[in-house]
């Protein structure tokens, strides 16, 4: 149970490439994000990655109508079936041939591929079980390029293909007798985008060039007619011979207005009705009238509302209403090409995929918005660090972006990022770096994120206020490739790898306080004790230094090393300090008496892959390869490990063994995966990835320099190299985290899959614990279930305590059940629903056993934090409910006093005019009874 860890979702990138898909209700975006697929989910704001993945990137995914499956296809053709309910992988095809699209039918009987210059129509998987869920109808040949996109009609009777030969081509998915095929022409550019108007068989296509073509049937979808199967000759009995003969002789009479078609005569009007399907051009628009857009590069159109989408590779988008070619409005949402175009059910929503810049925007036209706006790094990550309380995540890459949540898109700038983990979502950006980010981390606040960067600058920013409140620098210019925090975080400390000194700086006022010196080698990881004020620091060198904060800041203790440092850590209790070395190897020190532990030597559990331009074998490149990034867990037993390979290790500190292996990747688009050579791929020339596919003139072939690792950034195409360059676990030790080639990997504990009962006995069953709740023995069951550790029974023992009977429940528990309650307790806060109720718990807890728990804080340390976490969740969801209720009952308050003054205001006008009426009553009185008088 300790070590079952699953992988439960990638932060860090939201789209690469290929086609988005709206759910069935038009509020989840189904993104493909290199060789997964990531679900965004608009109203509650959440995203979710499906724990499955192909062997290489993904191209195309085809979702059916009822959003109940979804067909995956890679960049070889590798179709995956999955259902989108279970989450399971249902059924593995090979199409053999990169496929451009896919579609299925409205009806979802069948769906189309198109590869190269093919349309194949297959059966669609059914509910019930099939042996062959993908089973071959028809194949349709016409265009003679590559096909690209595809589009059905909403009966289900027709679909149109478009081709990169500028060609549209409509055809029947039945056997009409009047629609075989047809061939629509008169654009002069790859066709980007063909549509079918609703219920009808009029046509939209859209071309590279900006050319918008209608077109109209002289047939509706109703005039389409099934054509006759022809059957199969029968061998005529003797006695029917004869009467057969005579049918035939008439049958073969021939008048002036029919003739013979399968012995029928068949009428003019007949023959009119089976007429062929005929297309006219009816008007041609263009986008580009005034030459200020670059390529239509993507297209998306909304039958019940006559909107058409379209993208431009210069980031421009445009809406437009058909057929009278309206432009409603355009808007520039990046500076770089819009990959996919894709408009929800109800046409509001309408979701734009960036490939270059990873950029996933949803816009609401109608209000002019953005309803979702995220963009991953685009290039590698290079650190991440927890929050304290294990509920965000920041990232820092080598496109110096800073990250914690939402970004501007086409944002170029140098700045780290910050997830929240519970959504998965990226939430404020921090811009001010101007080069690569090499180290963030968080203060022990959890308010304050450090970040230093090779613009020779350590920068601290404010979650409240979302600033750059200070910049540390050094007296002459250096490259800053380390950075560590003290416990306090009053102390920033950052190593250069140019000038081999560790700069140290106030917090409080940010002025440098020492340079310290001494190392002979680039500073490659800093580390500071979480309980004393000593700085350990590894350098290439061979050499980790323990300097005291305390005492002038001297060199405390020097340890010596088998070869160069590469990464140091300590354990959640400073006891103990790991190292890794240049040589494979962890070594375990202890920092009061210098004296080592013991060591693991980990070169072998690398196994790192061999690159396509190697030279030599994967186990001969092995040898040179290192663990860069080490991290303990969050009780101190075990070692994370990672570094230039697809494997991240867990090692038992205690045992020196390796507990388990996790898999990073399995894309074979990233280089150094492969783990022997492939001989398809050689030539008598050499290896077919030495020549560019996108190289013009000459030879094409670019050999990398050496040392390079991403590839020779000037060349048109190249396959970044797999590797985890930083590894943390969470504080709360139910989850850890690496930074990969692939993004922002997230392993979380995984307790539905495991059985893993305490103390078990003959005695201990479902069964035996019902009865002591039937008994009302809270304290007895409670243990039982503990005994028999099944989240599911622990939950609904919990759930049936009284509440006035938690307090003596508590107080009853034996010790060793305290601390397993208080975890499980910090578990379901976290998404139940009876929050009272289980804050209940944990207060009793807390209150009842405070002081056994505080003499081991150390060991509860994570379940404290998880509980923290969990409350701390919970506190923020509401401040946000009763700080919009009580804006709202302020605005009821002053509209009430507002209609209360209108409503007197009223009545003291009303009291005026019946004044005014009862004067001028008394007036028009007087002036009779003066009138009389005078009279």
């Amino acid at each position: 149970m300790k070590f079952a860890y699953r992988f439960s979702n990638l932060l860090g990138a939201v789209y690469r490439q290929g086609n988005l898909n709206f759910s069935r209700d038009g509020n989840v975006v189904i993104s493909p994000v290199g060789n997964r697929i990531s679900v965004f989910d608009l109203k509650n704001n959440t995203s979710e990655t499906l724990p499955f993945s192909t062997t290489k990137n993904i191209t195309c995914v085809g979702l059916s109508p009822d959003g109940s499956l979804a067909i995956v296809v890679d960049e070889d053709g590798a179709a995956v079936l999955v259902s989108l309910i279970t989450r399971a992988i249902l059924h593995h095809f090979h199409f053999h041939k990169p496929v451009s699209s896919i579609r299925f039918s409205p009806d979802g009987r069948k769906f189309i591929v198109t590869k190269e210059n093919v349309a194949l129509m297959y059966h669609a998987p059914g509910k019930k079980r099939e042996f062959n869920a993908f089973v071959l109808d028809k194949s349709y040949y016409g265009p003679y390029d590559e096909t690209t996109c595809i589009d059905w009609t909403d009966d289900s009777k027709c679909f149109v293909v478009g081709s990169k030969d500028m060609s549209t081509w409509v055809f029947g998915a039945e056997r009409w007798a009047n629609l075989i095929y047809y061939s629509l022409g008169g654009h002069k550019d790859i066709i980007v985008g063909c549509f079918f108007e609703k219920d009808s068989l009029d046509l939209y296509t859209v071309s590279q060039d900006g050319t918008l073509c209608v077109w109209e049937s002289d047939t509706e979808l109703d005039g389409l007619i099934l054509k006759k199967s022809q059957d199969k000759p029968k061998l005529p009995r003797q006695g029917e011979e004869e009467e057969e003969e005579e049918s035939e002789e008439r049958d073969k009479v021939e008048g002036e207005e029919g003739e013979v078609i399968r012995g029928k005569v068949e009428t003019a009007k007949e023959r009119e009705k089976k007429k062929n399907v005929r297309y006219k051009m009816m008007s041609k628009h263009f986008f580009n009238k005034e030459g200020d857009f670059n390529n239509l590069t993507a297209a998306a159109y909304h039958k019940p509302n006559h909107i058409l989408v379209t993208g431009f590779a210069s980031g421009i988008f445009h809406l437009h209403e058909l057929p009278e070619f309206n432009l409603i409005h355009s808007l520039s949402i990046s500076d770089q090409r819009i990959a996919s175009v894709a408009i929800n059910s109800s046409g509001d929503w309408i979701g734009f995929g960036c490939s270059r810049m990873g950029q996933l925007l949803v816009w609401e036209w109608q209000s002019e918005s953005y309803v979702f706006k995220q963009q991953g790094h685009f290039n590698n990550m290079a650190s991440l660090a927890y929050s304290p309380d294990g509920q965000y995540i920041v990232t820092g890459g080598d496109d110096s972006k800073v990250k914690q949540g939402w970004e501007t898109p086409g944002l170029k700038g140098r700045c780290p990022a910050v997830w929240n983990t519970n959504t998965g979502l990226c939430f404020v950006t921090f811009t001010e770096h101007t080069s690569s980010v090499t180290n963030v981390t968080f203060t022990s606040s959890g308010f304050v994120i450090v970040s230093a960067s090779l613009d020779g600058t350590v920068r601290a920013f404010d979650l409240h206020r979302y600033r750059n409140f200070r910049t540390f620098t050094s007296p002459r210019p250096a490259q800053f490739s380390s950075l560590a925090v003290d416990a306090s975080g009053e102390l920033v400390s950052a190593g250069a790898q140019d000038s081999f000194e560790i700069f140290l700086w106030s917090m409080q006022t940010g002025r440098l306080l020492e340079v310290l010196a001494g190392h002979e080698g680039p500073v490659s990881c800093l580390c500071f004790s979480p309980v004393q004020s000593v700085l350990a620091s590894c350098s290439w060198d061979r050499t980790v230094r323990l300097w005291d904060m305390l005492d002038s800041w001297q060199t405390k203790e020097t340890l010596p090393l088998t070869s160069d440092g590469l990464a140091v850590t300590y354990r959640p209790d400073g006891q103990e300090l790991a190292v890794a070395t240049l040589n494979g190897e962890i070594s375990f020190w202890n920092p009061h008496t210098a004296t080592q532990n013991g060591s693991i030597a980990g070169r072998h559990d690398l196994q790192t892959g061999r690159k396509e331009t190697d030279k030599i074998t994967a186990k001969q490149s092995a040898k040179g390869k290192s663990f860069t990034s080490l991290c303990y867990s969050a009780d101190g037993e075990s070692v994370l490990a990672g570094g230039q390979a697809k494997f991240v290790c867990i090692y038992n500190i205690k045992e020196q063994m390796l507990i388990k292996k996790f898999e990073i990747s399995c894309n074979l688009s990233f280089d150094a995966m492969e783990e022997f050579l492939d001989r398809r791929k050689m030539t008598e020339f050499g290896s077919l990835a030495l020549v560019d596919e996108g190289a013009g003139d000459g030879d094409g072939v670019s050999i990398s320099l050496p040392g390079v690792r991403r590839g020779d950034m000037s060349s048109r195409h190249f396959k970044p190299e797999i590797r985890v360059s930083s590894l943390r676990f969470s504080p709360t030790g139910r989850s850890w985290a690496a930074t990969t080639t692939e993004g922002l990997l997230v392993y979380s504990l995984d307790g539905s899959l495991v059985f893993d009962p305490y103390d078990l006995d003959l005695d201990v069953t479902p069964a035996s614990i019902r009865k002591q709740l039937r008994l009302q023995e809270w304290a007895s069951a409670i243990v039982l279930a503990f005994r028999l550790n099944e989240k599911a029974l622990k939950q609904e023992v919990l759930e049936k305590v009284p509440h006035e009977q938690i307090s003596v429940v508590c107080g009853s528990l034996p010790d060793i059940y305290v601390e397993k309650l208080l975890g499980f307790i910090a578990t379901c806060l976290e998404k139940s629903g009876h929050l009272q109720f289980y804050m209940t718990w944990a207060q009793n807890l807390l209150m009842l056993h405070g002081q056994k728990l505080k003499n081991r804080s150390g060991a509860i340390l994570p379940t404290l934090q998880a509980l923290q976490k969990s409350i701390q969740r919970h506190f923020d969801d509401l401040s946000k409910l009763c700080d919009f209720n009580m804006y709202n009952i302020r605005y009821a308050v002053a509209l009430s006093k507002q209609r209360g003054l209108k409503r007197a205001a009223e009545e003291e006008t009303e009291d005026q005019e019946e004044e005014d009426e009862e004067l001028s009553e008394e007036m028009s009185e007087a002036s009779l009874e003066d009138a009389e008088m005078m009279l």
